[in-house]
């Protein structure tokens, strides 16, 4: 799976409202949380339209961050975008070690068993705390698959499309 230059990624969500001078509470899919603040140009997705918006300001704010985007300067303002998706540009991600990937990598890879048995498509993954969870939807039934490199996760291969898995079909 070749990734496209032009590929966005989801990674975090405008919630709500904070405060009267337009900033809003932010939910971010990065690790650690902060990361999402590091790009200057975020696409807001919100009612089908994205428009890109300049991240003007960001901190922490208790347990979760609080940012204020250009053009949004009321809390009428924050109300008209709250709910709205964040998308960065793939190409703008940092650079990973060959044997790591993004969660949006694996999400819809075919999965087989180191025995070549079908287990179907990684759906969507997880945190537990412990480890993350693949998703597997196959044909007959849906699957959750610790993300344990070395251990369960036998192989992963983006170009072809595949992640390879010592897992009994049966479990």
């Amino acid at each position: 799976m070749t990734q496209s230059p032009e590929q966005y990624v989801v990674m975090g969500k405008l919630t709500s409202p904070y405060g009267v001078k337009g900033w809003l509470r932010v939910y971010s899919w990065t690790s650690p949380m902060e990361g999402i603040l590091t790009y200057g140009t975020w696409l807001v997705e919100h009612n089908g339209q994205r428009t890109p918006m300049t991240l003007l300001n960001g901190q922490r704010h208790g347990k979760g961050l609080v940012v204020r985007l250009d053009g949004v300067d009321s809390r009428e303002a924050a109300e008209r975008v709250a709910g709205a998706t964040i998308w960065l540009k793939a190409d703008e991600l940092p650079a990973l070690a060959s044997d790591e990937y993004y969660w949006y990598q694996l999400e819809g890879l075919k999965v087989h068993t180191v025995d070549g048995v079908s287990l179907g498509r990684v759906e969507y993954l997880f945190e537990t705390g412990a480890n993350d969870v693949l998703v597997v939807r196959g044909e007959d039934r849906e699957r959750l698959i610790p993300f344990l490199p070395d251990d369960v996760i036998q192989g992963v291969d983006l170009e072809g499309g595949t992640m390879t898995v010592s897992w009994d079909p049966d479990f």
